[in-house]
C-alpha cells in the first residue's frame, strides 16, 4: 500500500496509547497479515492460515501475494 496520511478515528484511534487500526483500513490495505488484528475483516479461517505463515516466518506482506494465495476475497475500497 504506498504512503498515505493516515486519519484519526477513520484509519485508527488510540487505545491506552496503542494505535488500533479500524476495519477501513485494513479493508483500504487489502490483505490480512496474519497479526490478529482486532478488526480484521476477513474470514476467521483466512486469518487462522495468515496467522500460521506469520509464525512459520513467512507472513504475508502485500495485496498481491495475498490475492496468489487465497483469492480476491473482498471488493475493492
Amino acid at each position: 500500500m504506498p504512503k498515505v496520511q493516515l486519519k484519526e478515528n477513520v484509519d485508527y484511534y488510540l487505545e491506552n496509547g496503542l494505535y488500533v487500526f479500524t476495519e477501513a483500513y485494513h479493508l483500504k490495505r487489502g490483505y490480512c497479515c496474519g497479526s490478529r488484528c482486532r478488526h480484521c475483516p476477513y474470514p476467521k479461517e483466512i486469518q487462522a492460515q495468515t496467522v500460521q505463515l506469520r509464525l512459520e516466518g513467512r507472513p504475508i506482506q502485500s495485496r498481491e501475494a495475498f490475492v496468489v494465495r487465497f483469492g480476491p476475497l473482498l471488493v475493492e475500497p
